[in-house]
């Protein structure tokens, strides 16, 4: 999973917009038709890694039907490749265990104070948070963010975490979500996109409080289908 020390953390209170961008000088800042583009681009990449197997075990059954075996591997190889991919969207908000208790039912409060009653009542329940912004609604997490696309089929996956050796995970959190809120573009372009593609795919996977956030998400009016 990457790391943002060396762009030196977030600074959610930088003039401008967030400093870490200029580390990232190489990536062009993230935008509307941007996010559009990387998702068909992922599909694109996904399908090209993907179709050859499908292709590999039709021709195989049609030329041999004894070599099933190999085209159920080939088929079997296919479905992988997306999953393993969905594995790793679903690893930017997994939960860590918090190294104080109680620090990290401080930083929880502190976190509170910062959302809305309703994106509050989410955070109680699933310690992540539900965001709206301008390019969807994010789920925030420790390590990372989920962006739900709206019309709430596509998500994008974003591994990212602030700074600070023993900060509590909803401080950690509270970070990420000052600089989301600062700065949306900048955050997008610094954080590694780690998955993106259908919803279905890491629904299948996140455990019940991750998969009550995403639902909470895809419920509000820019996300739903």
């Amino acid at each position: 999973m990457a790391e943002l020390a060396a762009a030196g953390g977030f600074e959610p209170d930088a003039p401008g917009g967030l400093p870490e961008v200029a580390a990232v000088y190489w990536r062009p800042r993230a935008d509307e038709p941007s996010l559009r583009r990387i998702g068909r681009l992922w599909t694109i990449s996904t399908a090209a890694q993907t179709i050859p197997f499908v292709a590999a075990a039709a021709f195989l059954i049609t030329v041999n039907p004894v070599a099933v075996p190999v085209a159920l591997a080939c088929l079997a190889h296919a479905w992988l490749i997306p999953e393993l991919y969905a594995a790793r969207g679903v690893n930017v908000i997994r939960p860590r265990e918090a190294v104080d208790p109680g620090a990290e039912t401080v930083a929880l409060g502190l976190l509170g104070d910062l959302v809305d009653s309703r994106a509050r009542e989410v955070l109680a329940r699933t310690r992540l948070v539900v965001e709206r912004g301008a390019f969807g609604v994010w789920i925030v997490g420790e390590a990372g963010a989920l962006l739900l696309r709206p019309g709430g089929r596509r998500v994008h996956a974003y591994c990212v975490k602030a700074t600070g050796d023993g900060l509590p995970p909803s401080d950690r959190i509270a970070h990420l979500l000052l600089a989301l809120r600062s700065d949306e573009s900048g955050f997008t372009t610094v954080a590694n996109l780690a998955f993106s593609g259908a919803r279905w795919r890491l629904v299948r996977r996140l455990k019940q409080p991750a998969r009550e956030a995403l639902a909470a998400a895809a419920a509000l009016p820019d996300c739903a289908a």
